[in-house]
């Protein structure tokens, strides 16, 4: 009898309760929108990128993104970096923030990131990943996961043989988002991509969890993905943005039942949680300033919802946003 879609998973000595995760996402991933993934469902969460070298000087800016949700009993900080000389020391800083789990970014496209080395640049050297999964397997004890895509450009679709290196170092679970660097996040990610990898593993007898990301923005995508492609578990990232009920909704879905949809008045009530959750952790102004990109995500689809967009962009206050919220429901 095959395995349910939706199942428990043991990533090295780690159990999860599911296999729906949150990807990390730079400037979205922080703790009130990891905090709403959680009840929204998420097995497990994922921090935003941390450097390695900036960890390693102790950059207040570095430390605050490894600040951890009351909810997060389990939790994954991913980490990038383009050397190893300076990762020991950033793993003895990181320790004491108790992660459960270390993730190694391999995809991020960004050229002020890539121009390093770091992030999707990775692919090109392949030594360097396995240097570093085994560096942080053997300093922390600690299950090891690399993100990565299928290749740099499409001349250099090296995700088999990277994934290899990955293995080479120990690696405990492999994501794939099924896009090159040079696709960055264009439609249609291609899927195969992850069937392919999965065999892989499977035939060279790797018993590692293989994850999907790219296109997954609905419930349905959870299920077609893990359907299609036969993988371990799906990372929905972009798809949580304005939405991090998602996760339950895929799970739902892929127990064979329906799942509901946020009412308008149920929508403003989150909205209005998240902005709560961010003003508890960065105080009112920073927090309704960087709460504009969340509402946007929120409203987005809704029809005649543009006043509320125009209000919302230049809230400064929590009573700025409510003003414009109330006519959420009346729309």
């Amino acid at each position: 009898m095959s395995e349910p879609l939706y199942h428990p998973l043991s990533i090295a000595n780690l159990t999860v309760e599911g296999n729906i995760f949150l990807a990390p996402l730079a400037g979205y991933t922080d703790v009130p929108f990891r905090t709403l993934a959680k009840e929204g469902g998420a097995d497990l969460t994922f921090t935003e990128m941390v450097s390695v070298e900036g960890l390693s000087r102790e950059g207040e800016k570095t430390l605050h993104l490894l600040e951890r949700s009351p909810l997060e009993t389990v939790w994954a900080v991913q980490l990038f970096l383009y050397s190893t000389s300076s990762l020991r020391q950033a793993l003895d800083l990181l320790l004491p923030y108790g992660p459960s789990m270390i993730d190694i970014n391999c995809g991020c496209p960004v050229p002020k990131v890539t121009k390093t080395g770091a992030g999707s640049a990775m692919m090109k050297n392949p030594a360097l990943i396995t240097e570093a999964v085994r560096i942080i397997k053997d300093h922390t004890g600690l299950p090891v996961s690399v993100k990565l895509r299928i290749g740099w450009d499409q001349e250099s679709r090296n995700y088999l043989a990277f994934s290899q290196a990955a293995l080479d170092g120990g690696s405990d679970m492999l994501t794939l988002h099924a896009r090159t660097r040079s696709q960055g996040y264009a439609p249609f990610a291609e899927w195969a991509t992850l069937k392919t990898l999965k065999q892989y593993t499977t035939d060279h007898h790797y018993a590692v969890p293989i994850f999907g990301s790219g296109d997954l923005f609905e419930p349905i995508d959870a299920k077609r993905m893990l359907t299609e492609c036969g993988i371990d578990g799906v990372m929905f990232a972009r798809g949580a943005i304005g939405n991090p009920l998602i996760f339950n909704q895929a799970k739902a879905l892929l127990a064979g039942q329906e799942y509901s949809v946020p009412t308008r008045s149920e929508l403003r009530a989150l909205i209005i949680r998240h902005l709560d959750l961010m003003i508890a952790h960065y105080g009112e102004e920073s927090a309704c300033k960087a709460m504009r990109k969340h509402s946007a995500a929120y409203l987005k689809g809704i029809a005649k919802s543009s006043s509320i967009k125009q209000q919302l962009v230049q809230a400064v206050t929590r009573e700025h946003y409510l003003d414009a919220l109330n006519g959420l429901v009346d729309l």
